[in-house]
């Protein structure tokens, strides 16, 4: 099966890419980097030519509230039309967790966007949504850092190793599409303000977290369940203490 990985040689693209290669797919990795732009259409007709699969894993290079959403809207419009010229017959995108809930900010409207751009298309498919990345944590108590201190809400936390959101997407990617959403988090279930007072205090790390119900996550306030999800989600099989171990 040939599977094009857009985004494919980023952090999560370049897993799947692996990831189904491992198990004898034609995968291919797609970017700017590698000669297919989906922002201005070149070389996507060539990548695309014989895929089966085709699965979008591309990030915005800025999140301006008016440069993301156009973004996210003409690279899917381009990627749609190109898939229906090559007779693609699955499209795989990844999402976040709560983006309807989580409108404050432009990103999360324009992955809004983007999600119902594909659920309109005639091309079958299919919408990975995950929770934050553990490769990301760093970056969120430095985005939510005031002095030495890290200010955070108690709501409720369930991040997941990059690997096993690769996974979830690779699994879908070559099965049958769902023409619907699937939930994917971390095992482990926290609240924010503790789980990083822990992650903190692990690592050395001197500064204070403090719990703070007017804090903001990367420009939003969310809710106490906005980032975590249902029941019915899958979950990955990477503890976060485990991944640490390993990547510190």
């Amino acid at each position: 099966m040939k599977v094009v990985v857009i985004g494919g040689t980023g952090l999560i693209g370049s897993k799947v890419v692996a990831k189904l290669t491992e198990h004898g797919h034609d995968a291919v990795a797609a970017a700017p980097s590698t000669g297919v732009d989906t922002l201005t259409g070149r070389g996507l007709a060539e990548a695309l030519a014989g895929a089966d699969v085709v699965v979008d894993v591309s990030n915005a290079p800025v999140w301006e509230d008016d440069a993301v959403l156009e973004f996210f809207e003409t690279s899917t419009r381009n990627l749609l039309t190109a898939e229906q010229a090559a007779g693609v017959r699955h499209h795989v995108a990844v999402s976040v967790v709560g983006t309807e809930l989580l409108l404050d900010s432009g990103y999360f409207r324009a992955k809004l966007a983007q999600e119902k751009l594909i659920e309109s298309s005639p091309v079958p498919f299919s919408i990975v949504r995950a929770t934050q990345f553990f490769e990301f944590v760093p970056s969120i108590a430095d985005a939510s850092t005031d002095g030495a201190r890290v200010h955070l809400k108690h709501v409720f936390f369930q991040p997941i190793a990059g690997a096993d959101v690769a996974q979830a997407v690779a699994r879908v990617a070559v099965g049958s599409p769902l023409n619907g959403t699937l939930n994917v988090a971390g095992p482990e279930r926290f609240r924010m303000d503790d789980f990083f007072r822990d992650v903190l205090a692990a690592g050395n790390d001197p500064r204070e977290v403090v719990t703070d119900p007017d804090a903001v996550y990367f420009g939003i306030s969310p809710s106490e369940y906005a980032l975590v999800p249902g029941d019915d989600a899958q979950r990955g099989e990477t503890p976060y203490g485990e991944w640490a171990r390993h990547n510190s």
